[in-house]
């Protein structure tokens, strides 16, 4: 399967049972997809006028039970910001999936990672976050996309699945999964109120006053989530004097030069975030206690370097090796600075 199908694919099982997007490049075959397979399901699909509008029918599906979900690319996601600080506001689950392109503005169409702040800090307004998941195969699209359905309707939160244009269009063999076939039980949306009170599903508080125990009730459910959602994949570790943090496609890349490294005589390990929010802060502290460099890959001009040395700390050696635009990030360049690092002291 290409990557893209393989994230539509895992939404049907999963039991997504609307879907709404609009055609944005590197995501349209998602669209595509739907399109025929939710119909044979019996399953509601929308083409919407805009992305405006696919977030928001998200936001009415989720409020009466659905399973709902929106794919979009860079551009589209950012018109959906709005939207989503209203669902986090609400308490409602959706799965949103950006499948990252070269930006700012409208860029290109080529992979890139440049969205990384906009979903794991929260690119609406408000104090809110979102669980972001960042695949880097063609079977974890699939397999985190039925993952983010479960975890939607856990925690009653939106969550991104956050894969850059290059996996979503690269095919590789995919182990199919169980179809889910129970979905949660979801006592607070709007069905119709015969027979039980009415529920009131909404964002607003008129009295200032009325609001922070609103956001208190978030915040704890962010900090269970802390707890209890971390997830993230160590490589070569326990011997590491060197690791490399890459999430997605940089991440294949950091593995392959990983590999070359380690046949060059390089203690070098890698450590890849599956979920970017929440961020696995504690296993990166955890691992610099001992290991006093680092090299982060990534496709962005450097934002998940920040919350690397936010976990490493300020004493320990957190250097860049990027590419940006749409641009791929080959296993030559990080190979490079690994040797380069290994050469030269720090601070130099």
């Amino acid at each position: 399967m290409a990557g893209n199908i393989a994230i539509a694919e895992g939404a049907i099982l999963a039991g997504c049972q609307a879907y709404f997007g609009y055609p944005i490049t590197p995501q349209n075959e998602i669209l595509e997809y739907m399109s025929k397979r939710m119909p044979e399901e019996g399953r509601v699909f929308i083409q919407t006028e805009s992305e405006l509008s696919a977030i928001n029918m998200v936001y009415g599906a989720a409020a009466a039970g659905y399973r709902a979900m929106t794919s979009t690319s860079s551009p589209g996601f950012s018109l959906q910001q709005e939207g989503i600080s209203y669902m986090s506001g609400a308490e409602l689950p959706g799965v949103l999936v950006n499948v990252m392109r070269g930006g700012p503005g409208l860029g290109n169409i080529g992979g890139a990672q440049g969205d990384y702040f906009q979903s794991t800090k929260g690119g609406g307004h408000g104090d809110y976050r979102v669980i972001t998941l960042a695949p880097a195969s063609v079977q974890e699209m699939m397999d985190l996309t039925m993952l983010a359905f479960e975890l939607a309707d856990k925690y009653r939160n939106p969550v991104v699945m956050l894969p850059d244009g290059f996996l979503g269009q690269v095919i590789e063999p995919v182990l199919m999964r169980q179809r889910v076939t129970k979905l949660t039980s979801k006592p607070w949306a709007i069905t119709g109120a015969s027979g039980r009170p009415k529920n009131v599903i909404n964002s607003l508080e008129l009295d200032p006053a009325d609001f922070p125990p609103r956001l208190e009730l978030l915040l704890k459910k962010l900090e269970k989530i802390c707890r209890n959602e971390v997830r993230y994949e160590g490589v070569n570790l326990d011997d590491a004097s060197l690791v490399i943090v890459a999430y997605g496609s940089a991440s294949r890349s950091a593995l392959t030069a990983m590999k070359i490294a380690r046949q060059e005589g390089l203690a070098v390990g890698l450590f890849r975030p599956i979920t970017l929010f929440p961020f696995p802060y504690k296993a990166l502290a955890k691992l610099a206690k001992r290991v006093k460099n680092f090299l982060v890959a990534e496709l962005s001009c450097g934002q998940l370097i920040e919350d690397v040395k936010l976990a490493v700390g300020s004493d320990e050696r957190v250097e860049l090796v990027n590419q940006y635009g749409g641009v791929p990030l080959y296993a030559e360049k990080i190979l490079e600075a690994i040797e380069k690092m290994t050469k030269e002291p720090a601070g130099r």
